[in-house]
């Protein structure tokens, strides 16, 4: 089976292009963009060998993984477009949800099954089974010539394998033993996405989208570090706040806005965030 955008998705004007292997898909989409394209358009592949991590990092993924990339074009503006994350990892979360058998993950902070497993939204843009990291979200923009934004959503899923030379816990969907492949969650994730940015509306539906997201939001009431700028400030994670900043509650008792910073729960928030 090849990759194919879901009946609603094709509806609403959205298109796909898609590669056996690619170099990265956002850079593809931003290419795109570049040359003119109006948007509404996926890019994905089961193997990606020069894609992109937050701050740059170097990624690529094992054949039969997940990439995808969306690029969108609006009069939105960036601030508002970076909310866009927190819609993909709900679009994530409502695919997995669709695809994967439910003995096998339950979805949502109290959600229980046979292996008491659960999807969890890790601030800003990753997705959590267990804990353990399975996609990972990246937002890219570029400005177009006639003085707009093109912004790409760029999606990998730990389909078949997930990287062990990471320091943090990672799974993939074959490890927690899931049967389904990087075209059938595609074809459910096309399909999410119709709805969760229904709800977000450019941004004007913004605050739905961020009691959806803190429904299922990993850590909330628990220990963590957050590196920012080089320095790590320390304290409970309490919520996010209208604007999807994350909030802490820091050793002093005053509570901390944060807008981009690397997250870390648990034992690794205890010592260190490095």
């Amino acid at each position: 089976m090849g990759f194919s955008l879901s009946p609603l998705a094709q509806q609403n004007g959205f298109r796909l292009e898609a590669f056996d292997t690619v170099g990265s898909t956002n850079a593809v989409a931003l290419e795109r963009a570049q040359e003119g394209d109006a948007g509404r358009l996926w890019i994905v592949s089961k193997k990606q060998e020069s894609g992109r991590g937050r701050r740059g990092r170097a990624w690529a993924t094992s054949h039969g993984n997940l990439a995808a990339s969306l690029l969108l074009t609006g009069n939105f503006e960036l601030k508002t477009a970076a909310t866009l994350g927190f819609v993909a990892g709900l679009s994530l979360a409502d695919a997995l949800d669709a695809v994967c058998p439910q003995a096998a993950i339950s979805v949502g902070v109290d959600g229980v099954g046979k292996s008491d497993l659960r999807i969890e939204l890790k601030w800003p843009n990753d997705v959590l089974i267990n804990k353990a990291k399975l996609s990972g979200i990246l937002l890219e923009s570029t400005l177009l010539p006639d003085g707009r934004f093109a912004v790409v959503v760029g999606i990998g899923v730990n389909v078949v394998a997930y990287p062990e030379d990471v320091p943090y816990p990672a799974t993939s969907l074959k490890q927690l033993g899931a049967d389904c492949d990087a075209e059938t969650l595609f074809l459910a994730l096309s399909d999410a996405w119709q709805e969760n940015s229904r709800i977000w509306d450019e941004g004007r539906g913004l605050s739905e989208i961020r009691k959806r997201w803190l429904k299922r939001a990993a850590g909330i009431g628990s220990e963590v570090a957050v590196r920012v700028d080089g320095s790590v400030l320390r304290g409970i994670f309490e919520t996010i706040d209208e604007d999807c900043r994350f909030v802490i509650r820091d050793n002093d008792g005053e509570r901390v806005k944060i807008a981009a910073g690397d997250v870390h729960f648990g034992a690794v928030a205890s010592a260190s965030a490095g």
